[in-house]
C-alpha cells in the first residue's frame, strides 16, 4: 500500500516540493520564506479556555496588535478561518507574490489538507514545514523520544506525508529553540540535521530570544558537521540589533531571515526590546549586503496573528510586495538585489540537494 508510493531522495533532488507536489525551481517566483496560513499559536495552557475574548473590531485591533491583553484575546492567535485564509493568500498573489513557505509545525496545529485546498484555490505555491516548535508547545511524550525517532518522523513527513495525511513537507522547520536551550529542543535540532542530510531539505530555525542564540545554533550545526548554508535562522529582527553580531552570524554561512516586516510598533509584548520598523530592517539588510552577504538574506512577515490579516485591519501577506519592495527601490536597492532576496535565495534553499 502506502509504502510503495513513498518517494525517495532521488525523486526530490533538484526539485521544490509544494503541498500540491513537485515543481521545477524556476517555477517558484517571488517567495515569502516564513508565514503561517493555518495555525493556532495560543500557548498550550490556554487552549482549553473557551472564552476567546472580544471579537476583533476597528476599535480594538490596534490595542491587540500592540501586545497588551494577550490572555484576553485568544481569538487573535487562531488562524483557523480557511475561507479568509484563501482570500488573504489570493490578495498576496494580486500584490505580486507567487509562493509562501508555511512553517506551522508540531505544536502549532498544522493543517496540511487545508493548505492543499488553499494552494489549489489560489494558484499560489505553498511549501509546508515539518518537525517541532519550542519545548512548551510539544506533546509531553516528546521529552522521552530519541533523536532517531524524531528524525524518522521528519523524514517520513517529507517522503511520505505529514500529520496523518499524504501531503508532503518541503522544508524542515520552524524548529523551535529557546534561551536557555532545552534538551528536548537540542534533540529535535539534531534530528533535523539527520533528516536534512537524509532528504536534501533545508532547515528553518526559530531561535530563542537572546542575541547570542542564533550564533549558538550556527555553532551547534558546525560542530555536528551540518552545512550551515542549508540553515535559515528566523526572527533576526527581534533578536539581533547590532551589526557586529549580525555580520558574524552571516559569516558562519547561515541565511539570516528578517521576517517581521509589517510589525512596525516598537513595543514588543514577548520580551523587553525595541523592535525595528521596516526602514531599520532595510538598513540592517544593506549592512549585510555591503559585507558580501546578499546570498544570505530572506524576508517575510511571519503572520501568526489574526489581527495582522487585511481582513481584520492588518497589513496582510501582500505588504512586502505592495509596500516594502517600492521602499527598497527608493532606498537604492537594485532589481538584482531585490530578486536575490525574493526569488533566487528562496529558490536555492527550497530546492532539494
Amino acid at each position: 500500500g502506502r509504502r510503495d508510493e513513498q518517494m525517495n531522495r532521488n525523486d526530490l533532488k533538484g526539485k521544490i516540493q509544494t503541498v500540491l507536489g513537485l515543481i521545477e525551481p524556476g517555477a517558484l517566483g517571488r517567495t515569502l520564506m516564513h508565514e503561517h496560513v493555518l495555525c493556532d499559536i495560543r500557548p498550550p495552557g490556554t487552549r482549553s479556555d473557551n472564552d476567546l475574548g472580544p471579537e476583533i473590531t476597528l476599535e480594538n485591533v490596534w490595542q491587540m496588535n500592540y501586545g497588551h491583553g494577550l490572555k484576553r484575546s485568544g481569538r487573535k492567535y487562531m488562524l483557523d478561518l480557511e475561507d479568509i485564509a484563501t482570500r488573504e493568500v489570493a490578495m498576496m498573489k494580486h500584490d505580486g507574490g507567487d509562493a509562501i513557505v508555511e512553517l506551522t509545525c508540531g505544536g502549532l496545529s498544522p493543517d496540511p489538507k487545508g493548505l492543499q485546498r488553499i494552494a489549489a484555490g489560489t494558484g499560489v505555491h505553498l511549501v509546508m514545514g515539518c518537525g517541532y516548535y519550542v519545548n512548551d508547545y510539544q506533546d509531553p511524550k516528546n521529552h522521552k523520544r530519541s533523536i532517531d525517532d524524531f528524525a524518522a518522523e521528519m523524514i517520513g513527513q517529507i517522503l511520505d506525508g505529514a500529520w496523518n495525511t499524504e501531503v508532503r513537507a518541503g522544508m524542515i522547520g520552524e524548529i523551535g529553540c529557546q534561551a536557555p536551550w532545552t534538551d528536548t529542543e537540542k534533540r529535535v535540532m539534531q534530528a533535523a540535521f539527520v533528516a536534512a542530510q537524509e532528504t536534501g531539505a533545508a532547515i528553518n530555525v526559530h531561535p530563542g530570544r537572546d542575541p547570542d542564540q542564533p550564533q549558538e545554533v550556527a555553532d551547534f550545526a558546525k560542530a555536528a558537521g551540518f552545512p550551515t548554508e542549508r540553515i535559515v535562522i528566523s526572527h533576526i529582527d527581534r533578536t539581533i540589533f547590532d551589526e557586529p553580531r549580525l555580520l558574524k552570524l552571516a559569516d558562519s554561512g547561515v541565511t539570516v531571515e528578517f521576517d517581521l516586516f509589517g510589525q512596525e510598533a516598537s513595543y514588543y509584548g514577548l520580551s523587553d526590546i525595541d523592535m525595528p520598523n521596516d526602514a531599520t530592517r532595510l538598513r540592517l539588510i544593506r549592512a549585510l549586503i555591503s559585507a558580501g552577504h546578499l546570498e544570505r538574506v530572506v524576508i517575510s512577515h511571519d503572520i501568526c496573528y489574526r489581527t495582522r490579516l487585511a481582513s481584520f485591519g492588518g497589513h496582510g501577506y501582500g505588504h512586502i510586495f505592495r509596500n516594502v519592495v517600492p521602499m527598497m527601490t527608493r532606498r537604492g536597492y537594485s532589481d538584482d538585489e531585490i530578486d536575490a532576496i525574493l526569488v533566487h535565495n528562496p529558490r536555492r534553499l527550497l530546492t532539494f540537494v
